[in-house]
């Protein structure tokens, strides 16, 4: 039996969990779970990166104390950054994707180099909180003139944890200044946008070792490796795909990751027009992707809901829709007046009301509306991505925490017409683990390990019906 430690840190919420893997299957137990939230300094939506950072040691140092770990290794979610000055020092505040300071410098940005220069480049899905918009946006900035490097979130707490300065590539290629043909810091865009070179640190790829926890009493000496530090990248990892030309994926949770898995980028006109990302995974993959609006939607409407004093849990609201009688409107979950945070049940009646569509009312009827649109949405992508691709996709694995919504992986079967295959909800964490065993020695390749991640837990299928 060989221990593993994962931090996997989320948007709202991140863990610390121990993986066991005995030879044939892997075994996880969470450790630790911690909540955090966005928080306004200065007029600016950041990270609470104090509490997020405390957090992950009190986890580790739990977990370590439960286990024999040969490895740890973090991911998270991509784009956002903190700097490092000359000091070695963070320099805060890390700001938040939320944060609205890109409104100017993405469209500036993309007007001054064109789509096209940026797209055949890097392959990445045009969005306006991507890293590329946030540098351009922060460049002039006190901190920006401070800093000598800017770390990624996974790799800012391995130079927390190690010292060592060093970017994993498959988040690195979410920035758009990634060369994803070379896998390499693309220099042209960086050149022309006047970014200072010592912010880019040198790459590794998942698996690679990164170095050895020192300064923290009670963990120093524990390895650091790096996983496929995208927390996406970890959860296809972690999928337990076995013919991917037939098969699809959907990491469902804030973001619906919809997407394939190729061996090489596909960077042409088309699939620049479609906005498809092609992300670095592990194992020299490639995920061609889009970014499709997920349960932020309705955890948005939730909050909104509470503070109005109406207390409902995800499962009531399901139990709602289940019960309630068909409600066909459906929405753009993709539409920018649905990103930032704030009164999210107004805001999906205004785009009803404008377009002249029936609006939801209920709380059953929004989590209807908002369950379908994003079955239709899967739908309308998966499409794009097989004519684009040539792929035949004839089963969709649904992972991660929106995998457990068996309405929406029944919606998701009707309506896109193919088997919905559930789970493991825990993808993201099984990925992290496997890239860890495989680097380890202890499995060959990632087709070993997700034969070993199939073995450890249990799906359900659903098959397309008419409801």
């Amino acid at each position: 039996m060989a221990d593993f430690l994962a931090v996997d840190l989320g948007a709202t919420s991140g863990r610390v969990a121990i993986g066991r893997f005995d030879g044939k299957a892997i075994t996880l137990e969470i450790a630790h779970r911690f909540t955090h939230e966005v928080i306004t300094i200065a007029g600016t939506r950041c990270w609470d990166w104090k509490h997020i950072y405390q957090e992950v040691i009190t986890g580790i140092t739990v977990a370590k104390a439960k286990s024999d770990p040969t490895s740890i290794a973090i991911d998270s979610w991509a784009v956002d950054y903190g700097f490092i000055d000359a000091q070695g020092e963070l320099i805060e505040p890390v700001v938040s994707y939320r944060d609205s300071r890109t409104e100017k410098s993405y469209p500036e940005t993309v007007a001054r180099l064109g789509k096209a220069a940026i797209y055949e480049a890097t392959g990445i899905q045009f969005l306006p909180f991507n890293t590329i918009y946030q540098l351009a946006s922060a460049k002039g900035s006190s901190a920006y003139n401070s800093a000598d490097e800017f770390l990624l979130l996974p790799d800012l707490i391995n130079y927390l944890l190690t010292g060592v300065k060093s970017t994993e590539i498959t988040n690195a290629s979410t920035t758009q200044l990634l060369n994803t043909a070379s896998r390499r810091w693309d220099e042209t865009l960086i050149s022309e946008l006047g970014f200072k070179r010592s912010l880019f640190t040198k790459l590794h790829e998942p698996g690679s070792y990164v170095g050895i926890v020192t300064g923290h009493p009670g963990l120093d000496g524990l390895k650091v490796v790096a996983t496929a530090s995208h927390d996406t990248a970890c959860a296809v990892a972690g999928t337990p795909l076995v013919d991917t030309n037939s098969e699809g994926y959907i990491s469902s949770g804030t973001w619906s990751l919809v997407g394939v898995e190729i061996d090489a980028p596909l960077t042409n006109k088309a699939a620049q027009e479609a906005n498809l990302t092609n992300e670095l995974g592990a194992a020299g993959t490639v995920r061609l992707l889009k970014n499709v609006t997920g349960m932020w939607l309705l955890e948005e409407c939730r909050r909104t809901w509470h503070e109005e004093g109406r207390v409902f849990t995800i499962p009531e609201l399901l139990s709602l829709a289940e019960s309630h009688k068909p409600f066909h409107t459906t929405i753009d979950p993709n539409d920018p007046i649905f990103l930032a945070p704030g009164n999210m049940p107004q805001r999906i009646q205004e785009w009803c009301t404008t377009r002249k569509l029936q609006p939801p009312k209920t709380p059953a009827e929004f989590t209807l509306c908002i369950l379908q649109s994003l079955a239709v949405a899967y739908k309308e992508t998966l499409d794009r991505i097989m004519e684009i691709s040539g792929k035949r996709i004839n089963t969709i694995h649904i992972l991660g925490g929106g995998s457990q919504i068996r309405l929406l992986n029944q919606l998701t079967a009707n309506i896109c017409g193919v088997p919905v295959k559930s789970g493991p909800v825990e993808a993201t964490l099984y990925g992290n683990i496997a890239v860890q065993v495989i680097a380890a020695g202890l499995l060959p390749d990632l087709a070993s390990a997700r034969s070993a991640i199939s073995e450890s837990f249990t799906g359900e299928i659903f098959t397309p019906s008419r409801r």
